[in-house]
This record gives C-alpha cells, structure tokens and sequence, in this order.
C-alpha cells in the first residue's frame, strides 16, 4: 500500500505494478494516449505511480463531473500550472478568488448579443479565405485552418488584423507547444532551469507573441476608443472600483488569442479529414447550406437553422476532441467508492477516451453526426461528452467556439468540395490534440 494513503484505506485502485513507474514515465513522454488506454484498460477507477507522481485516471461521467465542479477540493494539475511561462494569471491558469474576479471581467465579452456581432467577422474572414482559394492548389489545411481562425479571432475580440503575422505567430505557437509537450513530466521544472536549444526557443517565442499582443494593447490604449470588442472591454473594465493592469489585459489577450484559435482550428481540421472520408455526410452538410442560405454566405442568423453542420462539428470533436486530457491536483483527500484520493495526487481525466467510449457511442470509431439527434443525446449522461471541459473553469468562449466552426464549415462548403488525401496523419498530443504533420487537401468547387 502507497504511503501517502491512509491505514484505513484498504486498497488502492487497479493499475500497473509500482515497478513499472519509469516505463510509464517514458510512455508518457512519448506516447501519452497509449497511456492512457494501458490506465484505462485496469477499470473505470485506475492508479498508476509515474515516475514520483501519485495519478488517478477516473473514467465514469459522474466522477468527473464531482472532480469539475469540486473547485474547493481540486487545483489545475501540472500542465496548466507550467502554462503560466505563457499565459501568466488567465483565465486558463488563475485559481481562487483571482480567477473568479476575472472571469467576471471577461464573462461580458461572451454574451450571446456579442457572440452574434463577432459572427460577422467569422463569416467574412471565412468568404475571404473561400475566394482565394485555387482549384488546382493543393493546401495544408492544418495550416490553413490556424490561419483563418487566428485571423477571426483577432478581428472579433481585438479588432485587428493580424493576417500578415500569422506564419510569425503559427511558428511561435508551435515552438511553444513543444516545450509544454514535456509539461506533465515531474522533472520539467528542472528542464526548464537548464539552457537547453528547447528553451531558448520557448524565451523567442514568448517574447515574439508578447511584442504583438502589447501592440495590441497600445493601439487600443492610444486610440482612446471603444471599439466594442473584448480588449476594449478588458481596458474598460473594473470590479470593486479597480481595473485591470497592463500585465493583466495582457495576461487574459494572450490566452483567448492562443486558446480562442488553437483549438477551433484543430477541430475544424479534424472534422474536414472525417468529412473527406465520408462524402455522403459531406454532401448532406452541403445540402442543409444551400436549403438555409441559398446563394449567399451564411449569416448569423442562420446558426440555429445548421442544425446539422452543428451535428457534423460535435463529432469531428467527439473523435479528434482539441482539449484530449484534463488533470487536477487534490489539495484535500477526496473519498471516491472505497479508495480515497490524498492530497497531492493527480485526478486525470480523458475526453480521448470518454468520447470513445462504446458505453456511450455505440460502434465508437464510426462517424455518424446523428449521435446529436435530441433523442439519442437524451439518453446520455452529460460529462460522457465533455469537450470545453466543466465546472467554473468550464471554457468561457464555449458559445463563440461553437458560432465559429458552424459558420466556417457553411462558409467553405458552400463552395468547395474538399478531399483530404487519404495518406494517414498522425495524432500530436500536447495542450492540445494536433495533427502530427500537414494535412494535404485537393479543393473542388461547388457548381
């Protein structure tokens, strides 16, 4: 029996023998979904010791929906506490009264009046990107995807264009996400003391994305201005009669910047390359677009009508969900069945394998969009599903996500066809689930 568990507790939970601590280790540096099937594979309550860290995989909706929503009991694990390098206090990394304050803040930019204003720069950004695009060029649509989402999130929450620097940024964010890749290891604070190429590469990055995003800042400052996006909102905004200092704004920029297009390109990739490989489903997609808009792009009123396009969206990210682990550390003992969690272990919990879960989804690795009829998802318990995450650190840019990839995938399949090429892509999971390389697709249009 570990010695951090109590005497009363008589067992731990299933997993692989203590012995095997450092071959976990190593999976887990390079082949942390495999991990996870192995934990999984011991039960729906699993234990592992990685290397030093006491680890928990629970894999029962309620369980995780008791861990989400436990904020008195449960902080952000490893990798979101390494992510401060990046993000400082955000959103995604503050804890306790802090957090909640800025939240507060931040809420407001969300409301579904807002949402509904930022539609139009996503179907804009979107059309443009449609019309340039050449039949007879082929385009890495992971690529692409970054590009576009990176241009529409810049547009609707900081009201610039930062088109011409997105090469600059999308290389910036990958040197990042490599150094986080190492983020859950128990040695990646020493790792990060040490002058390693890697981190050399990290300290250009951050200071690349600092320099645009303080620009940002500045020219809203400058302009005196209240443009009614989300940086206006951040200068303006104030709790208890205090604002929010330079450091601050830019703090929560630089999460909803990289959060608010990372993921949305990813699923939108994912969902293309599912798309692709099942063209009937391609072509009922098309079909809803041209019944709801006729010739014209989508509008923002015409999101709740795609009510299929939506469908489509939910299982590209049920599959391939962007955010594929969430972790919280225990900072008290928490009694689940008859095993008790003790302080300072780590609670995993995986959509990778929730959302593929035959429990839940039948025949799981089908894509079938009808998995989000009404009656099928009524029957269903809610954190089976869970990909913004749950609880209040749930995403607060949910609706917006959601408003994005309907609207880029009406736009774009409106006029084209598109075929990825059938070669597989590997899985990239760090923050988030990337693909391991290009994604290579022929463009048809759309008579």
């Amino acid at each position: 029996m570990d010695g951090m568990l109590g005497s009363s507790v008589a067992a731990l939970p299933p997993g692989p023998p203590r012995r095997a601590g450092l071959r976990l280790l190593r999976t887990l540096e390079r082949d942390p979904l495999g991990l996870l099937e192995e934990l999984r594979s011991f039960g729906t309550i699993a234990y592992a010791r990685i290397g030093p860290q006491p680890v928990f995989l629970v894999s029962e909706p309620n369980l995780i929906e008791r861990v989400l929503v436990s904020h008195d009991v449960f902080n952000k694990g490893r990798a979101l506490e390494r992510s401060k390098q990046l993000l400082g206090e955000g959103l995604l990394t503050s804890e306790g009264a802090f957090h909640l304050r800025q939240r507060r803040l931040v809420q407001p930019a969300f409301h579904r009046a807002r949402v509904h204003g930022y539609a139009r720069a996503i179907v804009e950004h979107a059309e443009r990107w449609s019309v340039r695009q050449q039949p007879a060029v082929r385009v890495d649509l992971a690529r692409e995807m970054n590009r576009l989402t990176l241009a529409i999130v810049a547009r609707a929450l900081f009201d610039s264009d930062i088109e011409s620097e997105a090469d600059e940024i999308g290389g910036a964010l990958t040197s990042i996400l490599e150094q986080f890749k190492l983020a859950v290891l128990p040695w990646s604070a020493i790792l990060d003391r040490l002058p390693l190429p890697r981190r050399f590469r990290f300290e250009r990055a951050r200071r690349a994305l600092d320099r645009v995003v303080y620009r940002l800042i500045e020219e809203h400052r400058a302009s005196g201005v209240d443009r009614g996006d989300l940086l206006s909102m951040l200068l303006a905004a104030h709790d208890d009669g205090h604002g929010m200092t330079d450091v601050q704004i830019r703090d929560e920029a630089m999460t909803l910047l990289l959060a608010g297009h990372e993921t949305t390109a990813n699923a939108l990739t994912w969902t293309w390359t599912l798309l692709s490989q099942h063209p009937a489903c391609a072509e009922r997609l098309a079909a809803e677009v041209r019944q709801i808009c006729g010739d014209h792009p989508p509008t923002p009123d015409a999101v709740p009508s795609l009510v299929y396009t939506r469908r489509v969206l939910a299982e590209g990210m049920r599959l391939y969900p962007p955010a594929w682990l969430l972790g919280r550390r225990a900072m008290s003992p928490w009694l689940v069945g008859e095993y008790t969690v003790p302080p300072g272990a780590i609670v995993l919990m995986s959509q990778w394998l929730m959302h593929r879960d035959a429990r839940f989804f039948p025949d799981p690795l089908r894509f079938d969009p009808d998995r989000w009829l009404p009656e099928a998802e009524a029957g269903r318990p809610r954190f089976a599903y869970f990909p913004f995450g749950g609880g209040n650190r749930v995403c607060v840019g949910e609706s917006f996500a959601w408003t994005e990839g309907v609207l880029v995938l009406a736009s774009i399949a409106r006029r084209w066809q598109v075929a990825v090429d059938p070669t597989p892509v590997g899985l990239w999971p760090g923050i988030t689930l990337r693909p391991a390389g290009p994604v290579w697709a022929d463009l048809t249009p759309r008579a």
